[in-house]
């Protein structure tokens, strides 16, 4: 009982000495000096946190990418967009078909004429692929870029305005594709065009990056049939580089390249895969959309 009462007394003793006027076995000042080192400490270990950052960001430009060299450009992207890259659908079962059809609807929307009224903010670019209009540096000019029009009725059949099936009801689906933006950067078209295959060399013109697809999986060009391209005959027109980002180009409008597979095979699995060809466009296997894609699109009745 004794034993007890000692070792109760020896706890309360550390928690608060009386005769030593001690708080957990420190004195007033000695707890005033550890928090002040400890305050201090701190308070310069989040002085130079900050002023690190700080420094940092004075590097940064919020008009320019400072590591942009480190971005492998440029990814080539579609719309519908859908899991694992596979589009299934029943033309005879529109709720199968109609995410797609949204999709594509709701992407188009800004390609709308009427969003392009404003002459202070569109321009009225050359309707055949011609050379990139520069529209100043943005190290030294920081005022707002026009942009080029791009009306979604040189889309043709893949517009949306007079098919709003965009032609899934038909069995006979359009993709809308798209280089993605990279800020100042410019495609450049192919030269040597020797190891290009003569189907893309057919699709080739100045000033224009051309788009191809194909089958993916050798002896099934049967099963693609024929493929049609919209848009400025079938690729990417350089009057609409570069892009100078969101802040001074926030109504930029990338050029568009619709693909329609007129005669897929029913029911089955194919496998398309679509190029885009420039100088300074790679391709990788790590990377499914840089300067390609590729979608498996499986129709039923």
């Amino acid at each position: 009982m004794s034993a007890n009462k000692e070792a109760d007394g020896g706890w309360k003793t550390f928690v608060w000495n009386s005769e030593k006027r001690e708080f957990l076995g420190r004195t007033g000042s000695s707890w005033f000096k550890i928090l002040l080192f400890y305050l201090i400490f701190y308070g310069c270990l989040a002085g130079i946190f900050i002023g690190t950052i700080q420094a940092l960001l004075l590097t940064l430009s919020n008009y320019t990418p400072t590591y942009q060299d480190r971005v492998a450009p440029p990814g080539l992207s579609h719309t519908p967009r859908s899991e694992k890259s596979e589009i299934a659908f029943n033309m005879n079962d529109p709720v199968t078909y109609d995410k797609y059809i949204k999709s594509m609807t709701s992407f188009l929307e800004k390609y709308d004429e009427n969003v392009q009224v404003d002459a202070g903010k569109f321009d009225d670019c050359p309707d055949k692929p011609s050379a990139p209009i520069k529209r100043g540096d943005l190290e030294t000019d920081k005022t707002m870029r026009r942009a080029c029009r791009f009306s979604r009725s040189l889309l043709g059949v893949c517009s949306g305005e007079t098919d709003p099936s965009f032609g899934f009801k038909e069995g006979k689906p359009c993709l809308i594709v798209k280089l993605n933006r990279i800020v100042n950067y410019i495609p450049r078209p192919i030269q040597d065009n020797a190891t290009l295959s003569p189907a893309v060399q057919a699709r080739q013109k100045p000033n224009l990056i051309p788009l191809h697809c194909t089958n993916k999986r050798e002896g099934e060009e049967g099963l693609v049939g024929d493929i049609k391209y919209y848009g400025f005959e079938g690729g990417f027109p350089l009057q609409y580089y570069p892009y100078y980002g969101k802040l001074v180009h926030p109504q930029y409008l990338q050029p568009l390249v619709a693909i329609h597979f007129t005669n897929l095979t029913m029911k089955t699995d194919v496998r398309i895969e679509c190029h885009v060809y420039g100088d300074n466009i790679d391709t990788s296997e790590k990377d499914r959309y840089q300067g390609r894609f590729d979608v498996k699109i499986t129709i039923s009745l």
